[in-house]
């Protein structure tokens, strides 16, 4: 999924018309979770167990703060080979900060992706809400496989892959999509020149199994998890294989598990939806044209950003800025309302004259060069490993075509973003098919936000159907996309509760939606 609405009749039109079995894809592997790594895994977990982690001051690379320690934990890079090739993940870690009777134990938490590091995760813990939470649970984050400095992959020269300025057509012309299959064909070459025979165990289930070895090497017998966005994905894979394992587990904007969707399926409708939250925003900025001056109603406000595109292609800002910086930049609208303000004070300000405010929100970060290349290399292998794809680049354009013209703000740049796994050279296999029996998996909780873009919410509706005893908790009429701990004191309740109590709400529970962020008048920047 594409990382940060409603599933409603655009997204159900082109599910209906797009979401049938890719064709043309290579062979598949036999079905996952075979007895010889389920063997590994055990052993693997076993020998975790014994060893613990070492935590001591964290490395200067990770730039945390010295009350927060780290350490590693071992795992295999294959699990039907539990005892070759091992790779070290880098773990992080606050003390709960209550009393000892207090204390229930670790709390892990996985922010997405694929490609997410979560080693920033205890910083929460002396922040709003979490600090209820701080007060019971060591707060672990770690860099899953692949991420950061746990075996990092890489598939180009960082330097390549955040070059700029570059174009977003929303409808591109042939010559220009054979260009971009050019490059994603080079990509795919390039993640299996760099990585070898590695590349194909950077996947869902070991990342799920990684879990459970990092859970046995804390000294823990079942395990606490949060898992937001795609974190929600291998979350659910972790209770399919291991349910005995669970205590407590929140999936917080839950990726659809159904087979059928991973991952091309949920990225057409992952793109069908950001056009609804696309259009949520220009509605917002429309009602405040009195601050902003981008027209009075949602048309009015596109054509301005369209403006703004055809002003970036001929002369793109800084020489950094063209129209695919603007295009990443105001994808945050539908990730999230709080970017809402500064995204159309920066438009606001480009077209009157002020570019100042433009580059502070959509210049790439060169310091960041490396950690972008790197989560995209995760992203693409996680995402091409666990399922088919169409390898025939017409299946591609044809429902790609369709989709833009219904839905062009976000999805051809999906698309490109994806297109490797069309030439991806390393084994794939079937996803796993997400359930427990009932009574086998404790309670666990849901957090979706009705209008959420990156996943959209008939995937929290499929989870829940999935993992019997569960219950969900939906944010109305909002579309921001991680709703743990956030601003909405009703969410956080639920969720708190459940994670200090084991207390569930309600099957079904809505909460109101958070306020409509506050217009900000256009500013320099910083």
């Amino acid at each position: 999924m594409r990382t940060a609405a409603l599933y409603g009749a655009l997204g159900s039109l082109v599910l209906t018309a797009l979401t049938t079995a890719p064709a043309g894809g290579a062979e598949l592997a036999s079905p996952p979770g075979g007895k010889a790594e389920a063997r590994g895994a055990a052993r693997a977990a076993e020998r975790a167990a014994a060893r613990g982690i070492r935590f001591t001051a964290c490395p200067a690379a990770e730039q945390l703060p010295g009350v927060i320690q780290c350490g590693t934990v071992s795992v295999p890079l294959d699990y039907a080979h539990p005892d070759g090739k091992q790779i070290q993940l880098t773990v992080s870690r606050s003390r709960a900060t209550g009393s000892r009777t207090e204390r229930q134990g670790a709390l892990l938490y996985n922010p997405g992706g694929p490609g997410g590091s979560g080693m920033f995760f205890p910083l929460l813990s002396g922040l709003g809400s979490w600090q209820t939470l701080a007060k019971a649970y060591d707060f672990v984050g770690y860099a899953p496989r692949g991420v950061g400095r746990s075996a990092p992959l890489s598939c180009v020269d960082p330097r390549a892959f955040t070059k700029a300025p570059s174009d977003a057509p929303e409808h591109p012309s042939p010559a220009y999509k054979k260009a971009r299959v050019a490059q994603a064909r080079g990509y795919a070459q390039g993640c299996a020149r760099r990585a070898g025979r590695d590349l194909q165990f950077f996947n869902s289930l070991n990342n799920a199994r990684d879990l459970d070895v990092l859970r046995a090497a804390l000294g823990e017998k079942k395990l606490n998890y949060i898992g937001a966005s795609y974190g929600t994905y291998f979350g659910a894979v972790y209770a399919t294989l291991f349910p005995g394992h669970v205590r407590r587990m929140v999936f917080d904007s839950v990726v659809n598990p159904d087979p059928h969707m991973i991952w091309y399926g949920s990225n057409l409708a992952q793109s069908a939806a950001f056009e609804v939250r696309w259009s949520d925003w220009r509605r917002w900025t429309a009602r405040h044209d009195d601050v902003y001056h981008l027209g009075r109603t949602p048309h009015q406000v596109l054509a301005s950003y369209d403006r703004a595109r055809r002003q970036l292609a001929r002369r793109p800002v800084a020489g950094k800025i063209g129209p695919g910086q603007l295009q990443a930049a105001f994808l945050q609208v539908g990730y999230a309302d709080s970017a809402w303000p500064r995204s159309a004070a920066a438009l606001s300000a480009y077209l009157d004259g002020n570019d100042r405010p433009l580059r502070a929100l959509a210049t790439p970060d060169a310091s960041g060069a490396v950690a972008a290349e790197n989560s995209n290399a995760v992203y693409t292998a996680v995402e091409c490993n666990d399922a088919r794809w169409p390898t025939s680049w017409p299946v591609w354009d044809r429902d790609n075509s369709r989709l833009a013209g219904r839905a062009p703000f976000e999805t051809w740049e999906n698309a490109w973003m994806n297109l490797p796994c069309a030439f991806w050279p390393a084994h794939r296999q079937r996803p796993l098919d997400i359930g427990v029996a009932r009574r086998a998996l404790p309670p666990t909780l849901l957090l979706a936000a009705e209008r959420d873009a990156a996943t959209p919410y008939k995937g929290a509706l499929e989870l829940q159907r999935r993992l019997p005893g569960s219950a969900l908790v939906t944010e109305r009429g909002a579309g921001t996309h991680g709703i743990a701990n956030g601003p909405n004191a009703c969410v956080n309740a639920h969720t708190n509760r459940y994670l200090l109590t084991g207390a569930l709400p309600a099957r079904r529970t809505s909460c109101a939606p958070r306020p409509e962020p506050v217009p900000a008048a256009t500013t320099d920047g910083p």
